[in-house]
């Protein structure tokens, strides 16, 4: 077994084996053992641009996420070659090694359970496990097993290298973003204070404190703060204290108070883009804005960053123009490498608040909250009334790494509770920049516009000003209101900068602008953002992409040169933020202020005919595996997916999906061959290069009005895209220009994705979804693979929701048995069961197609939609792949959420049959798994076969090809099936004279035979007669 993320120390086993002949590692019994050998190839090994160890882990694989919630786990590194000497195997590069494993570990999944009932609740028989506080009560958010600050004590010294061995483990809710307090670190060259972490997430991170002291390690998630996810590490100033920085640039002082506002989350009443009224009955937006005798309404009570002219705190300092679209969020605080931050702040509110900024350095006395780290201090709480400075230092330590923009996104936020000050409002932007990038007046050189977004379900449940609320607008006490769940909800604002449903002012822009965005995500375990920009595209990190993914308490930075002009939505690609108001509009104008640019040059005309069709669709056509899979156990996990028992409607529903035909007539649908039956629901796999234009005729063959979207690609048709209703054929037209492709630091191809977007919620959950990517010119065959490419895979990893399909109805109707009118759709066992975990659009590995052969270059598109619980870390067993963005790192796990596109490449080398599946453990169980199998390296005859369908054919026109056997080839492809008719000729005729050769000798030795007999019976005649003579 290769080692990469040793997702197999008890493998999994295939599904052509039985019982008997199962591998002796599939699984080890109580009493029994067994030794694994794993061995690290060079193409399992750390990357040039890797950290010199890489990190991994091994766990049990029985049943993975029962295996682990009971314990079994545990950290591997593999290292370059020469990092790892001497017989205790100790790393030389570095001081110190701490391996940490973020998880909420769900005691309800382990297998000991009811042993722990038995031994630790005070009445076992009382205890109800499907209790929904029991079960709560039963997931541990840990740092390695522990919680509430429990992990023994982790210490270095000042001036140490340290290397962070981070990972994440557990489900849905396991969304973490683990924070180090007075710290930063370095990750692949990025200069961060936090790490990103979900199930199967690996992170190496470096770090050389500097600031002594016990400081805070903690989850960044609300609930995980409140649910005791936290640790404290300790820098030791020891004799190798790192000496202090020196700061030779500016001091630069700013004046903030808290204050009490009402705040409105929808100022114009308006949703713009429907033109109605926020609380007009019915609309998307009532829920949360109509005001009634148990619904405080689109106005709260909230405190607020304000920014003053000085230390006196008597004049506000207005907002420009461009700072209208801060909304709630505080002043933007900037400073460079070698600047100091003064930050005096007065409590004008009525609770104490404090101020905690990210991305600085700071001592003890000005980090702003409070914890047990042995200390006392003023700054941690300012009393309302009072007030305090902060002295930030901005040393190189903490400014922008090798690898990021010239300045990075940062926040601050009030902590002396850190889960109710921010959630109360209390939260602002922050930016570090190289020397020399911000001019006279603060701004960016080189940025035309700049704007910050802040991505946040603001929970106004967990709002120090929820009761005053109540009070104020509901003119009753907190008791008096019925705190039912749909209260709580209509208190959950999805909001970008405090503002919904188009509400957001300011987001204006000139074509040809340089834009930067700098983008903030806060809050919850569903504060899973996909944030998308439409109409134009983005780089990140000098990577192509329209939207980038932020979670509590991250930062991204993005660059746009906006070419394409009109009014575009800013919005989460989590659909149900979608639907809940995280969308807000900017607008793009020709402002006349410099030369237009020249209009893009386009070479080719690419056209795809697609049809949108009813089919039934089954997400699971065969159960031998699952069945295999669990044992046939009599409480499958599939059942309540795929069984029609009991009112439940099975793995068959009615969906749309977009299939591809031959021509515009419409007539022969394009067969799904060699390649391309891996696809699965998705429609066909569009490609183009940069400089290509699209055409894409639509027909619409279903029963309601559907359209095609794409991201990416420029549509020069403003306003909403144009649907087809049913009969109809529409063209659409996208281009291609070099913004659509590759970045500087991408792959030669991107992935992007194309949908209906009629309702774009209900018409994917309907089917209506495919894949495109963009490639750089001159980038493909034209076949539209890759020059250097075998095969190539698409995957879409989506929960698909049928109960938010067009055809739940019909469904119900035709799958149900019995009378389906005494289906209950709000069911929560049913409303579970129409969830499909799905690969592809199949479910419990039906997916076909996966397959390729040792020593093949493969990439992989993996895409992912969806909602909350659309988390998704693809797991590739037994394999690893590249990641590339600018430099080259090894991984084999792909995190992928709501609006992400990823491409990974991948050098196949371990032949068998192996498990691809999203590593979350609701979603293993569910059925999010398939296998892809590889196929030994064909034998050397079949390889100069295959070699020759490898060449790049070059680009020759149709008269410089050969008419070979009724086919048209190009000269290469001729002069390789000619050698190989000649090799196949040679070794027949070898064969054919060998066969003659050996018939002639044995017709031989037939006559000879005959003789010798002749020749003995002669030799007897003649002594019979000499004996009968004497």
């Amino acid at each position: 077994l290769l080692v990469d993320h040793i997702q197999s120390i008890l493998t999994v086993c295939s599904t052509k084996r039985t019982l008997k002949d199962q591998k002796k590692d599939d699984a080890v019994f109580p009493g029994g053992n067994y030794t694994y050998t794993w061995t690290v190839p060079e193409d399992h090994s750390p990357t040039a641009d890797d950290p010199n160890c890489l990190t991994w882990i091994y766990h049990s694989h029985i049943d993975a996420p029962k295996d682990i919630a009971s314990g079994l786990i545990g950290p591997l590194l593999t290292c370059k070659k020469g990092i790892l000497t001497g017989s205790s195997q100790r790393r030389q590069d570095v001081d110190i090694d701490f391996f940490l494993m973020f998880s909420v570990v769900d005691e309800n999944l382990s297998w000991y359970l009811d042993e722990n009932i038995a031994s630790f609740c005070t009445d076992p028989g009382s205890v109800d496990k499907e209790d929904e506080e029991f079960q709560e009560s039963n997931k541990m958010h840990a740092i390695n097993g522990y919680v509430f600050g429990n992990l023994p004590e982790v210490t270095m010294c000042a001036g140490d290298y340290v290397s962070w061995h981070l990972f994440g483990m557990g489900n849905e809710m396991d969304v973490h973003t683990a924070y180090f307090h007075g710290e930063t670190l370095s990750i692949r060259g990025h200069r961060t204070d936090v790490a990103s972490l979900f199930p199967a997430t690996f992170v190496t991170a470096d770090m050389i404190p500097s600031s002594p002291g016990r400081w805070l390690l903690s989850c960044q998630v609300n609930d995980h703060i409140q649910a005791g996810m936290a640790a404290l590490y300790e820098v030791r100033p020891c004799s190798r204290q790192a000496p202090a920085p020196r700061l030779a640039g500016r001091v630069r002082q700013y004046y903030i108070a808290a204050k009490e506002v009402q705040w409105d989350y929808g100022p114009s009443g308006l949703d713009p883009s429907s033109g109605k009224r926020l609380s007009e009955a019915g609309s998307p937006a009532e829920q949360f804005f109509k005001h009634s005798p148990y619904r405080i309404g689109g106005v709260y009570w909230k405190a607020k960053y304000i920014e003053y002219t000085d230390g006196s705190f008597r004049e506000e300092k207005q907002r420009s123009e461009e700072e209208k679209h801060l909304g709630i969020l505080g002043p933007v605080i900037k400073a460079e490498v070698g600047d100091t931050i003064l930050v005096t702040f007065v409590n004008k509110a009525s609770w104490p608040f404090s101020i905690q900024p990210h991305g600085v350095s700071y001592g003890k006395a000005w980090e702003g909250m409070r914890y047990h780290d042995g200390l006392s201090r003023n700054g941690v709480s300012v009393a309302p009334l009072h007030n305090f400075t902060y002295r930030w230092a901005v040393p190189e330590r903490v400014g922008p790494g090798p690898s990021d923009p010239p300045c990075l996104t940062w926040m601050y936020s009030s902590a002396v509770d850190p889960v109710r000050d921010p959630s109360s409002g209390l939260v602002g932007p922050l930016l570090i920049c190289r020397p020399g990038t911000l001019d006279d007046n603060n701004k960016q050189k080189g940025i035309d516009k700049e704007f910050y977004l802040l991505f946040s379900v603001f929970d106004e449940n967990l709002s120090w000003y929820l009761n005053a609320n109540i009070k104020y607008y509901l003119k009753m006490e907190e008791t008096s209101v019925k705190k039912d769940d749909g209260f709580e909800e209509s208190n959950r604002m999805h909001a970008i900068n405090g503002l919904m449903f188009g509400n957001l002012p300011g987001l204006n822009v000139c074509e040809g602008d340089n834009v930067s965005w700098h983008l903030l995500g806060l809050g919850s375990e569903a504060d899973v953002h996909g944030a998308v920009f439409q109409g134009n595209t983005l780089q990140v990190n000098g990577m192509r992409r329209d939207s980038t993914n932020l979670f509590p308490h991250t930062f991204a930075t993005a660059f746009m040169r906006p070419d394409n002009c009109g009014i575009f939505e800013i919005y989460c690609q989590t659909s149900n933020h979608y639907q809940a108001g995280m969308r807000e509009r900017y607008s793009v104008s020709k402002c006349g202020k410099r030369d237009p640019a020249p209009a893009p040059q386009y070479k080719g005309v690419r056209t795809y005919y697609i049809v949108a069709e009813e089919v039934e669709w089954d997400y699971a056509p065969d159960r031998s595996w699952e069945r295999e899979r669990h044992n046939g156990s009599v409480e499958s996990y599939a059942d309540v997916f795929l069984s029609n028992e009991n009112g439940l409607l099975g793995s068959r529903y009615k969906k749309a999906v977009y299939r591809e035909y031959t021509d515009g007539t419409f007539q022969t649908p394009k067969v799904r061959t060699d390649g391309a039956e891996h696809l699965g629901i998705l429609g066909p796999f569009l490609w183009a290069e940069v400089g290509d234009i699209l055409n894409v005729v639509f027909k619409n063959n279903a029963s309601r009005p559907y359209s095609i979207h794409a991201h990416g690609v420029l549509e020069r048709e403003t306003g909403p895209v144009p649907a087809a209703n049913p009969g109809d054929i529409l063209t659409y037209q996208w281009e291609v220009p070099e913004r659509s492709g590759p970045g500087p630091n991408d792959s030669a191809c991107v992935p992007w994705i194309y949908y209906s977007t009629v309702d774009p919620v209900k018409d994917v959950y309907s089917g209506l979804i495919g894949p495109l990517k963009i490639c750089r010119r001159g980038a493909l065959r034209a076949d539209g693979l890759g020059r250097d490419v075998r095969r190539e895979f698409a995957l879409l990893f989506l929960v698909f929701d049928e109960n938010q399909s067009w055809y739940l109805e019909e469904n119900v109707e035709r799958y149900t048995k019995g009378s389906h009118k005494e289906i209950n759709l709000m069911d929560d066992k049913f409303v579970e069961s129409n969830k499909m975990h799905a690969i592809n659009g199949r479910l419990y590995s039906n997916l076909p197609g996966l397959t390729m052969f040792q020593g093949e270059r493969v990439n992989w598109y993996l895409l992912g939609m969806g909602q909350e619980i659309d988390v998704h870390t693809v797991h590739f067993h037994a394999e690893t792949f590249i990641y590339k963005n600018g430099k080259s790192y090894r991984a084999d796990v792909v995190d992928l959420f709501p609006g992400t596109f990823e491409m990974v490449e991948m050098l196949v080398g371990n032949p068998g049959t192996w498990l691809l599946h999203c590593h979350v453990s609701d979603h293993i169980h569910a059925g999010m798994e398939t296998l892809f199998t590889v196929l030994p390296r064909p034998e050397p005859v079949l390889l100069v076969v295959n070699a020759s369908t490898e060449l790049p054919p070059e680009d020759t026109d149709e008269s410089q090809k050969i008419r070979l056997f009724g086919s048209k080839l190009a000269q290469g492809q001729v002069e390789a099936t000619i050698i190989t008719l000649a090799i196949a000729g040679l070794v027949l005729f070898l064969v054919a004279c060998f066969l003659l050769g050996a018939v002639v000798y044995l017709e031989r030795q037939k006559r000879l035979r005959r003789n010798r007999r002749s020749i003995l019976d002669d030799g007897f005649k003649l002594m019979s007669k000499k004996n009968s003579a004497l």
